[in-house]
């Protein structure tokens, strides 16, 4: 069988090598994924401040936070391919440096231009370090071990969404905005030499690059998330956002023509035969609509009706924030036990109870400690599903395909927590919803319960998930039945050759 050479090189991941420490893997991988996380949200409280220093519009400001998102959106599968031939480690390392550059030049930014231009460069930075993070904390721990990894590292992302607000609010009140991108820049400086020397440099399936692929993926992707966020100011029967939806969903149709044809595919449509991939899709969409969608109406409750700093909004809401950093390490331990449907089934329906409980007492009148046992619910719930999703992702995968799976669903996410946004703002409008405290109330109630009915969609597709431990955590040197034949003569995929303490 012929085969491109590049394809079955022997790699760095394929020659036995030193173990390394359990917790220093954990920290390769999970920090510099932590900061891309945190620095999506922790802008959001420098946008009053931005809006007086700099005199930047109120249109300025949406592109301060859009502009990472897409570019993040738009670059995750070109830069999961790249990390596929180039060496994942490579490309994630690069991932760092571009995003700590992006955090320097916004740090030094002067006019709203120069910031937004920042902001780009750290989302294409992000791309990288996002999807390759978990691709390669799977290839770094032996089997017996990943799923407590995964756990952990679910933890880490939870936590960055988490601080995000939290970060921004404290750094805003005691220092300037300029702090909160001059942070990442000692991070990054640690995170490239620990990933250079504790992660290896597993590749994928190193073929060509796709290049007319990536081009109508990135196209695709960037018209849709720019008509969703647009779609709210612009409104959602105007003449440009209905034409960019249905540009995006053509370019899409055509990108995923061309998957089914390509030699090289940066999307091998075979994976969506794969029920636990493609069903996990499926959950990781329907959950960041729900979930993000209101907590981005619920923090503004607390600020307009409850009469809280965007500080005080960030701590109050850490109830149901910070669960994740405490139970999803706990959930990455009991998945290989009772598998990964019982606690996804388990975390989604917490989460959709604890939102339309929320939703039916929200009142003018309601004190925060009402909220508590909610939060606590909902965060509960998110942990069940952050670590237990990821396994659920690449469980029946080949290695050398875990790249590309994390890049579809980061992908997907993204759209999720955009559409989310833009769905639950535009119910919120639509109600009459205003920044006064009875007008908001009202208008926030149907968009909460609407966020609350999504996640009870997600737990009733959970339930196709596959049940046991079998699901759960491939076998040692399985390849997967979605795997390619290059699976399974690179010696790339035996990850497991390299121990870890």
């Amino acid at each position: 069988m012929a085969l491109d050479p590049l394809a079955t090189a022997p790699t760095e991941s394929a020659r036995p090598r030193r173990a390394r420490p359990f917790a220093l893997v954990i920290a390769a991988a999970s920090v510099p994924m932590f900061m891309a996380t945190l620095d999506n949200l922790v802008m959001t409280n420098a946008l009053p401040v931005l809006h007086r220093e700099m005199g930047a519009s109120v249109e300025q400001l949406q592109w301060f936070v859009n502009a990472y998102t897409l570019a993040f959106a738009g670059a995750i599968l070109i830069a999961s391919a790249l990390g596929d031939r180039f060496g994942r480690r490579t490309v994630f390392a690069i991932g760092i440096a571009v995003f700590g550059i992006g955090s320097v030049f916004a740090a030094l930014s002067t006019d709203p231009g120069q910031l937004i231009a920042a902001r780009a460069l750290q989302g294409f930075g992000g791309a990288a370090v996002m999807p390759l993070s978990l691709a390669l904390l799977s290839g770094a721990v032996p089997q017996t071990r990943r799923a407590l990894a995964i756990g952990i590292w679910g933890g880490v992302s939870g936590l960055g969404v988490a601080v995000g607000p939290l970060v921004g609010g404290a750094i805003m009140e005691g220092w300037n905005w300029q702090a909160i991108f001059w942070i990442n820049v000692p991070v990054a400086i640690v995170a490239i030499p620990l990933a250079l020397l504790v992660l290896r440099n597993d590749f994928g399936a190193r073929a060509r690059i796709d290049v007319p692929g990536a081009v109508l993926a990135a196209a695709g992707v960037l018209a849709l998330v720019h008509a969703i966020v647009r779609g709210n100011d612009d409104g959602w029967d105007s003449i440009g956002v209905i034409g960019e939806i249905a540009l995006g969903a053509v370019l899409l149709g055509i990108f995923f023509a061309w998957q089914a044809r390509a030699k090289a595919p940066l999307v091998p449509l075979r994976l969506f035969r794969d029920r636990s991939f493609s069903v996990t899709n499926i959950i990781g969409f329907a959950f960041s609509f729900g979930t993000f969608g209101a907590v981005f109406i619920l923090i503004q409750y607390l600020q307009v009706v409850q009469g809280s700093s965007p500080l005080e909004a960030a701590v109050q809401t850490t109830p149901w924030t910070l669960a994740p950093m405490v139970v999803a390490p706990i959930a990455g331990m009991l998945a290989p036990r009772v598998g990964t449907r019982v606690l996804m089934v388990l975390g989604l329906g917490l989460q959709a109870a604890a939102l339309t409980w929320i939703g039916l007492i929200m009142s003018t009148e309601l004190d925060y400690p009402a909220l508590i046992a909610p939060f606590i619910m909902a965060g509960v719930g998110m942990a069940l599903v952050f670590a237990p999703s990821a396994t659920a992702l690449l469980a029946t995968l080949g290695l050398l395909d875990h790249a590309k799976a994390s890049g579809v669903n980061s992908t997907v996410r993204e759209l999720g927590v955009a559409l989310g946004t833009a769905v639950m703002t535009a119910i919120f409008v639509s109600a009459g919803g205003e920044l006064l405290p009875d007008l908001y109330v009202d208008a926030a109630r149907p968009a909460v319960l609407t966020g609350a009915g999504v996640l009870l969609v997600a737990t009733i597709a959970a339930l196709w998930l596959p049940a046991g431990r079998s699901a759960t955590v491939p076998t040692p040197g399985r390849v997967g039945p979605a795997s390619s034949p290059a699976d399974t003569e690179a010696p790339a995929a035996a990850s497991d050759l390299a121990g870890v303490r």
